[in-house]
Parts: structure tokens; C-alpha cells; sequence
């Protein structure tokens, strides 16, 4: 970090610290103003920008706006006359590293450059070492160092290069696809189409033409031969995503295929050989559809050879904090953000999170609070509504099932109390009329519940 722009509308001051910083060996440029600073920018690229933060035209909050739309690196030091330090702190929360009053001693710009080098040192660093973590814990496009998710990749591994048809399952969210798509990346067949269809979003009348393809007139709309997806994937791998969703009439052609390793297109009176490997992936209990008549038993059998079961993101929290780092580094690149990380406040709340939504859940909170934030760091107060109810204890309480209404309302008169006191400091006169009870009445229920003050 040896290349520094100053910036200050004041010409004794932008001559007083180009000969300070050149005497301390750094590269410097000047510039009277954010304008001339933003136009030296291309041509200088510094590591640090220290300006004046109130200056006519373009001051030092409108620089750092211009700075965070450009995406510019530069770390930025305000300095700020007496009456300015208020605007000064608002830099800081603008983006600013740190800030420097007028008048100010040598020593003091030295200091906080040094400063400045330290933290860029170990945000590096700490960039660095989140990059390893993120390698050594990525599988293909999935990242995770759970036990469970780490078990899965060593079965894809040994299954990859085999023909066996694989049933992948798991809550909505959890990756199913991008299972089907590491199995594949690991095969031999890799150099090969990966296609994929969801039987549950396409009409039936126009899905058996989908995965089989179809003669010219072999319908009204059927103008030209068209090939079905089973042979657009042969020699590859072709993903029946929610395979639970697929009509019975259409289960019938699909086990023939699994056994024959042949399809016809509607309108077609010759079959055609195809070799594709077959990965079926769903989120319904397929043992529990077959006994309620709504999936064929015989071709259950023939699908789950190879079962893979996907656990939900709220049974492997390790998960969630890599997660959380990678979506924040890979939004920062899509959206243009500059977002640096979490609070300890809003990790917890996003740890303890039960994610029904899975991994799919989790990364479009991330870009939501990231669109919404304030400040580079994300806040508890960006997350959405849904996440901060769902770690309020009378929020956990009612989700418990219980339906005793004598029990429910105990338990949330404890809850009630207990926060009553701690908001008056345990002043139980005060803490009684939030709760618009009476005195006594409040002491009995702290005796009766054994709630202490403390």
C-alpha cells in the first residue's frame, strides 16, 4: 500500500503532505478536488485515498459514494477540521477506514497509514485463508464439511463411473440437482450432456413428448420429427427431477426403458437404442407412495438401486457459516457490493434458524439483506421478519405443537414476566404495570414460577 492520492481543496496542505509521504517513501499524487480525484484514478490506481472530507463541489461523503459505485479498492482516510468531525463519522459509516483531525501532526498521518496497512495485511490474509477453507471443503459445486455431506461425496466417488440408476432424495432446497450434476462430473461420462427435467412442471399431454420425443402427425401440433430428452442425454446422464410427480401411465414407458435401454417416439412403430444413465431425484417418500397406489412398486424397485439422501441444512449447522461466506463473496461479484461480513448477532440468528427452505432459503436471505443493508456489515435488522420471530421464545413456544392451553399460557407468562423484569431492571412495581397486572399479583406469579431478578 505505498501509492497514496491526496485530495484536499487547500494548496499548503496538498504540498505539506506530498513532501511528509515522499519523505516517508511512498508514491504520491494530489488532487484539488473529488472531481480531479476520480479523474486520477485510471491513471494513478492508489492503495490509499486520504482527502479533506468537506470540499466545494465534491466533498469527501460524495467521493466515497463515487468510490463504491466504481468498486474501487482503495482504502480511504478523511481528515476533517474541528467542526467537521460529525461528517467525518459519517464517512466512516460510509465506507471511510478511519479519519485523521485538522490540524494534524505528521506523526498522526504516518500512524494511521500504518494502520491502514495492517488491517489490508490481515484482510488479505483472512481473504486468503476463507479461499483454502472454501477449496478444501468444495466437492464439484457443492460446498460443505459436515459428516453427512462429507459421506455423500465419498459414495459419489465410488458410484460415478457405474451405470446403476440413482435416486437421490431430500427437502426441497437441499441440492438435489447439484448432486446429480457431481455424479456425473465425476463419470466418465462427463464430456457427454447433463439434461434435466422436472416431471412435476410440465403438463402431462406434452411430457411423454418430452422425454420420448415424437414422429411428424403424430399429434396436431407434431409438424417435424423431434427427439425426446432420453435421446438428447445418450451417452450421458438425464436427471428425472421430482420423478414422485410423473403420471403412472408414463411410470409404465419409463421402467420399460430402464430394463430395455429403449424408446419409441409418439408415432413411431421402431424403437431406438439409447445409452443413458438415469438419476431420479425427489423430495416425496416414494416407500409411502407406492403403498398408497399413486407409484408403481416395480419401478420403485428399479429406481432405488443406488439411494442417496440429501439431510436438511438445519441438521448440519456446520454447513450454514460456509455457506453464509460463499454467498456473501459470490454476491458481492453479481450485485456489486462491498459487503465484508456478518455481525455476531445476525450469524446466531442465522445459525439457529431452522431453514425450511433449505440451502435455496438461505441464499436468497443472504442477497435480500445484502440489497437491504446499511452498512458493509450485515445486521440483524436486515434480516427478514420470519428469521427474528422465529428465535422469539413465544414464537418457539406456539411452533412446538403443544396444544394444552393451560400449559401454552404458562409458559408465556414466564416469558412475559421474565422480559418485564429485565426491561426494568428487576423494578417489579414498574415491571407489573407493562404487564398491566397488579403488584401483588405479579409477586405471586414470580413465586409461584420460581423467576428470579436476576
Amino acid at each position: 500500500m505505498r501509492r497514496i492520492l491526496v485530495v484536499d481543496d487547500e494548496e499548503n496542505i496538498r504540498l505539506v503532505l506530498r513532501t511528509l509521504l515522499k519523505k516517508h517513501g511512498y508514491e504520491v499524487e494530489v488532487a484539488e478536488g473529488g472531481e480531479a480525484a476520480l479523474a486520477a484514478l485510471d491513471s494513478f490506481d492508489p492503495d490509499v485515498i486520504l482527502t479533506d472530507v468537506r470540499m466545494p463541489r465534491m466533498g469527501g461523503l460524495d467521493l466515497l459514494a463515487a468510490l463504491k459505485a466504481k468498486q474501487h479498492p482503495a482504502t480511504v482516510i478523511v481528515m476533517s477540521a474541528y467542526g467537521n468531525v460529525d461528517l467525518a463519522i459519517e464517512a466512516m459509516k460510509a465506507g471511510a477506514y478511519d479519519y485523521v483531525g485538522k490540524p494534524f501532526k505528521p506523526d498522526e498521518i504516518v500512524l494511521a497509514l500504518r494502520k491502514a496497512e495492517e488491517r489490508e495485511t490481515l484482510r488479505r490474509e483472512n481473504r486468503a485463508l476463507k479461499e483454502q477453507i472454501q477449496k478444501d471443503n468444495q466437492f464439484e459445486s457443492i460446498l460443505a464439511k459436515s459428516r453427512e455431506m462429507l459421506e455423500i461425496f465419498r459414495t459419489v466417488t465410488k458410484i460415478a463411473d457405474f451405470k446403476t440408476t440413482v435416486l437421490v432424495t431430500g427437502e426441497s432446497g437441499t441440492g438435489k440437482e447439484l448432486v446429480a450434476r457431481a455424479i456425473h462430473a465425476r463419470s466418465s461420462r462427463r464430456g457427454a450432456p447433463f439434461v434435466a427435467i422436472n416431471c412435476g412442471a410440465i403438463p402431462e399431454n406434452l411430457l411423454e413428448s418430452e422425454l420420448f420425443g415424437h414422429k411428424r402427425g403424430a399429434f396436431t401440433d407434431a409438424t417435424s420429427d423431434r427427439r425426446g430428452l432420453f435421446e438428447e442425454a445418450n451417452g450421458g446422464t438425464l436427471l428425472l427431477d421430482e420423478l414422485g410427480e410423473l403420471p403412472l401411465n408414463l411410470q409404465v414407458k419409463l421402467l420399460r426403458v430402464l430394463q430395455e435401454e429403449t424408446i419409441r417416439r409418439l408415432g413411431d412403430t421402431k424403437d431406438v437404442k439409447v445409452d443413458t444413465r438415469i438419476i431420479a431425484a425427489t423430495h416425496r417418500d416414494l416407500a409411502a407412495e407406492v403403498k398408497a397406489g399413486r407409484f408403481r412398486e416395480d419401478l420403485f424397485y428399479r429406481i432405488n438401486v443406488l439411494p442417496i439422501h440429501i439431510p436438511p441444512l438445519r441438521s448440519r449447522r456446520e454447513d450454514v457459516n460456509l455457506l453464509i461466506d460463499h454467498f456473501i463473496a459470490r454476491n458481492n461479484v453479481r450485485l456489486g457490493t462491498s459487503i465484508r461480513g456478518v455481525s455476531t448477532e445476525a450469524r446466531k440468528q442465522l445459525l439457529e434458524y431452522a431453514w425450511p427452505g433449505n440451502v435455496r432459503e438461505l441464499e436468497n436471505t443472504i442477497e435480500r439483506a445484502m440489497v437491504l443493508a446499511e452498512s458493509d456489515v450485515l445486521q440483524p435488522s436486515d434480516l427478514p421478519e420470519r428469521i427474528r420471530d422465529a428465535l422469539d421464545p413465544v414464537q418457539v413456544h406456539l411452533a412446538s405443537g403443544e396444544l394444552s392451553v393451560k400449559r401454552t399460557v404458562s409458559a408465556i407468562e414466564q416469558i412475559l414476566i421474565r422480559r418485564a423484569l429485565q426491561k426494568t431492571k428487576g423494578n417489579r412495581t414498574r415491571a407489573a404495570e407493562l404487564l398491566e397486572i397488579s403488584h401483588r399479583a405479579l409477586l405471586y406469579k414470580i413465586k409461584d414460577y420460581k423467576i428470579t431478578d436476576r
